[in-house]
């Protein structure tokens, strides 16, 4: 199954909240992204029903391997893509809302060769 944009984002988010918090429930994921409870509800029961998360008895989300490698792709993007940005003069927050529209609709061959690039030039 492949997931939108939308999908993705909270992927990510509940990877990044993950490294901060003990656990990530569907509050913790609204009040990061500020999205309604409401939607970040259909969007927990979709990502839950595509097999990309799962959901603990006290509400736990928990990345399942797939949506673990899937918010890792997209971290990595965001971190690289972003530090590309500003290596090339871009505002840090500009560079980050950037990076996040970005790294959804790359290619892996772009992505690889800006990955290669910036390696090689620190």
């Amino acid at each position: 199954m492949r997931l939108q944009e939308s999908g993705e984002m909270y992927l990510e988010t509940i990877y990044i909240l993950s490294k901060k918090l003990p656990y990530v429930r569907s509050v913790d994921v609204s009040e990061h992204l500020g999205y309604s409870k409401p939607s970040v509800s259909r969007a927990v029961g979709l990502l839950k029903n595509g097999g990309f998360i799962t959901v603990g008895e006290n509400g736990e989300l928990k990345l399942t391997e797939e949506g673990y490698n899937i918010s890792q792709t997209m971290f990595e993007r965001h971190t690289i893509l972003s530090e590309c940005l500003i290596k090339l003069g871009v505002s840090e927050e500009t560079a980050a809302e950037d990076a996040c529209k970005i790294e959804h609709v790359i290619s892996e061959e772009s992505f690889e060769a800006i990955k290669k690039f910036i390696s090689k030039h620190p």
